[in-house]
C-alpha cells in the first residue's frame, strides 16, 4: 500500500520526510520520491526501489526547503520505475496521490486538447495536470475544484510552488492523518509517520480537507464549508500504532481483509459492463489468452491466499498453477 508524508514548518523537512517513509516501509513499495518547495522554487527527486536509492540521490545541499511532501508508491497504473514514481509534476504543482482515479483517461483526452504533456502512465500525474489546470493564484481551490470532476478513490498532498508555506490534503476512500505541533504541522496516510515528532493528531473523513502552514491548521470539506475536528491524542506506542493495536500484525492482517478487498476492488471493478481493469498488468490481450501456466511466489498468509487462488484460477480459467 503507498505512504504518504508531508510537513510544513521546518528545515528539517526533508530528513523528516524520509523519516516518515521509512515508518513506512513495512507497508510494501516499489519506488518513492520527495519534493521540497524552497525560496527558489520546488525541487523533486524520486527513484525505483528501496527509499535507500531515493535517499543517496538526494543532493542535500540543493534540497533546502521548509515544506514538502513524499510518497512511497506501489504501483498500480503503469510499471514500477522513476517516471512513473510520485511526486507528479505539472508546471509548478507537485502531487502525491493514494487511490485510483476512474476517469483519468476521459479526463487525459481533454487536458491533452488543452495543450497538457503527460510523461507517464498513471492516473496521478492526471490529477495533478487538472490541478495545474484550474489554478488561478489559490491551490486551495485549484483542489477543490480539481477534487469535484474526479470519481475514484484518493488521499493526497499538494503543493505549490508560489506557495511555499502551505500544504493541502484530501481525502475520499483512502485515509488521511494530520500531525499538529507547535510551528510544524505534519500529514501522514499512517499515524506511525508522524509520531515520532507529534502526539496530537486529527483524522480526516472522507470528503474532508486540510490545510497545513507553519502557523495553523483548518480543516474544511470540498464545498469549501468549514469542518469542525477533534484533536486527539496518541497514546500507544510506535509498535502497536504500526500493528493498529492488535497483538500481532498476522491478527491485523486477518481483521483488515474486508477492508483490504474492498480497497483492492475499488476503481478496478465496471459493476455495470461486468468487466474489470488490471492496471499494472503490461500484457496485452493475446498474452493473456495464451498464458499457459501459472506460478504463485508468497510466503506465509499470501502464500495461504495464493492456495486459495490457486483453486479459483484453475476453475475458472482453466490454466495449470503452481504455488
Amino acid at each position: 500500500m503507498c505512504g504518504i508524508v508531508g510537513v510544513v514548518g521546518t528545515t528539517d523537512a526533508p530528513s523528516i520526510l524520509l523519516e516518515g517513509l521509512k515508518r513506512l516501509e513495512y507497508r510494501g513499495y516499489d519506488s518513492a520520491g520527495i519534493a521540497i518547495v524552497g525560496t527558489d522554487g520546488q525541487k523533486v527527486v524520486k527513484e525505483k526501489g528501496k527509499i535507500r536509492n531515493l535517499e543517496a540521490a538526494i543532493d542535500w545541499d540543493a534540497m533546502a526547503g521548509t515544506c514538502g511532501i513524499a510518497h512511497t508508491r506501489w504501483a498500480t497504473h503503469g510499471a514500477p520505475n522513476q517516471i512513473n514514481a510520485h511526486p507528479h509534476q505539472a508546471g509548478k504543482v507537485a502531487l502525491v496521490h493514494n487511490g485510483i482515479i476512474e476517469n483519468y483517461a476521459a479526463l487525459k483526452v481533454q487536458l491533452g486538447k488543452k495543450g497538457h504533456k503527460f510523461l507517464s502512465e498513471t492516473d496521478s500525474e492526471v490529477l495533478t495536470h487538472l490541478v495545474e489546470d484550474f489554478y488561478e493564484g489559490d491551490l486551495v481551490h485549484a483542489v477543490q475544484k480539481a477534487l469535484g470532476v474526479v470519481e475514484g478513490a484518493f488521499g493526497i498532498a499538494v503543493t505549490h510552488a508560489d506557495e511555499p508555506d502551505l500544504i493541502v490534503g484530501a481525502r475520499r476512500g483512502s485515509p488521511l492523518v494530520v500531525g499538529v505541533g507547535d510551528g510544524v504541522n505534519y500529514l501522514g496516510s499512517d499515524v506511525a509517520a508522524i509520531m515520532a515528532h507529534t502526539r496530537q493528531v486529527i483524522y480526516l473523513d472522507d470528503g474532508e480537507m486540510v490545510i497545513l502552514r507553519p502557523e495553523g491548521i483548518n480543516t474544511i470539506n470540498i464545498r469549501n464549508e468549514a469542518v469542525t475536528k477533534e484533536i486527539q491524542e496518541i497514546t500507544w506506542d510506535l509498535g502497536q500504532i504500526q500493528k493498529g493495536g492488535y497483538e500481532h500484525f498476522m491478527l491485523k492482517e486477518i481483521f483488515e481483509q474486508p477492508q483490504t478487498i474492498r480497497d483492492s476492488f475499488r476503481g478496478r471493478i465496471l459493476a455495470e459492463s461486468g468487466d474489470a481493469k488490471l492496471g499494472g498488468i503490461q500484457l496485452t490481450d493475446w498474452e493473456l489468452r495464451n498464458i499457459r501456466r501459472i506460478i504463485i511466489l508468497a510466503c506465509g498468509t499470501s502464500w495461504h491466499a495464493g492456495l486459495v487462488g490457486e483453486y479459483l484460477l484453475e476453475e475458472y480459467a482453466h490454466i495449470p498453477v503452481e504455488v
